[in-house]
């Protein structure tokens, strides 16, 4: 695959708040930068002690107006009991990255977009730094004739970042977009500055309070418990599920089945990059060893079937993929296994697993194609019946 990353330097970095700076992006060869739809990332190649690796962040200026990429990056450090690194990227970022720097950067990618053919009004529901994505779709937004209520959920306004922009998209828009920012755990400074609407959580009482009644769209981003939350909500106010579209890179059968379930939620994975560290899951089951072959699985001579079989040998379990084609990790999924990944679009190689028979294809194509013999299950679909070590 061609190297499809360029240099872009830093001519301004800017603190947001205690924990989220914003950088602002040119590329360094003097042409113009790309163009990206509301909602999308960029996939910055980070150099750490042990090689490059990928990490995303959401690009949150305008994308329609600025001449230059903006994205606003909250400084992350491992969880507590986690055998991660802290922050390899956001720490870099933060610590390391000045301005004058030179990153490279891979295009925009990412299907979490605002659809802007409809003429639905929107619900744009941020946690934490979720709101950087939501604030490029609010900015966008605000020029159409949509209305639109922007709520954005934190810990307080010494953390929240871009809170002014929130604020000025109300007049920006005509007083077609409004926004609520909710604190969990105000200051004094925040009650005495009124930097928050309300205090507390997100809830379905605070909801019904202030929007009208009406067929929304919702654009939803942030922590996964708080998306698991905000989707069981929006569930109970009646909005069908294909009118919420969502970030964390994850399909929205994941997050459905996260929704369902009243046990703890997993873990996060240890490779995930840390822009998306806590909206991932991922735990390996336990497994046991078979001898597999594609050949058990193939149909009898002289008999064609649509049906593709797919095995993970490791674990013992196969399953038909019939229709519409599926992921080899929603494939997985579905058959009840949990195999690691993060991104869902072949940026971060979490998922990378080892092929032993058949053959495959991509969805969309990897950012960086993985050695002979591996691939990357987040993306990739099988052509005709295939075996994994999984």
């Amino acid at each position: 695959m061609a190297n499809v990353f360029r240099k872009f330097r830093v001519f301004a970095k800017v603190t947001e708040s205690e924990v989220v700076t914003s950088f602002h992006l040119k590329p360094v060869d003097g042409g113009p930068h790309w163009q990206a739809q509301p909602g999308q990332y960029l996939t910055l190649r980070v150099p750490s002690a042990d090689g490059p690796v990928f990490r995303t962040y959401s690009l949150s200026g305008d994308v329609q107006q600025d001449d230059f990429h903006r994205i606003s990056v909250k400084r992350e450090a491992a969880p507590e009991g986690s055998n991660a690194p802290d922050g390899v990227a956001s720490c870099w970022l933060h610590d390391q990255v000045q301005e004058g720097c030179v990153i490279e950067i891979a295009p925009p990618r990412g299907a979490f977009v605002l659809d802007q053919e409809s003429e639905r009004p929107v619900l744009l529901l941020a946690g934490g730094v979720g709101l950087t994505p939501l604030l490029a779709i609010a900015k966008v937004l605000a020029r159409s004739n949509r209305r639109a209520w922007f709520f954005h959920a934190c810990e307080n306004g010494d953390v929240q970042a871009l809170g002014n922009e929130l604020k000025a998209l109300d007049t920006v828009s005509e007083g077609r977009i409004h926004s609520h920012v909710v604190h969990r755990m105000p200051t004094e400074r925040d009650r005495a500055e009124m930097r928050c609407d309300s205090e507390g959580l997100i809830d379905k009482a605070l909801l019904q309070s202030l929007l009208p009644l009406d067929d929304y769209e919702v654009y939803l981003c942030g922590p996964i418990p708080f998306m698991v939350a905000m989707f069981r909500l929006l569930h109970e106010l009646g909005i069908e599920e294909s009118r919420i579209a969502y970030e964390f890179f994850g399909e929205a059968t994941a997050l459905d089945r996260m929704a369902a379930k009243s046990a703890p939620l997993p873990q996060r994975a240890s490779h995930a990059p840390k822009a998306i560290a806590t909206l991932v899951n991922l735990t390996d089951p336990d497994a046991w060893a078979i001898s597999g072959s594609i050949v058990a699985m193939a149909q009898p001579q002289g008999q064609a079937s649509d049906v593709t079989d797919v095995l993970f040998s490791r674990s013992g379990v196969s399953v038909s993929q019939t229709g519409q084609a599926q992921t080899l990790l929603e494939l997985a999924e579905e058959a009840g296994l949990e195999p690691e990944f993060s991104c869902r679009s072949g940026i971060c190689n979490t998922c990378r697993s080892t092929l032993i028979e058949g053959r495959v294809s991509y969805v969309e194509d990897p950012l960086e194609t993985p050695p002979e013999g591996q691939v990357l299950i987040c993306c990739a679909r099988p052509e005709g019946p295939v075996v994994l070590d999984i």
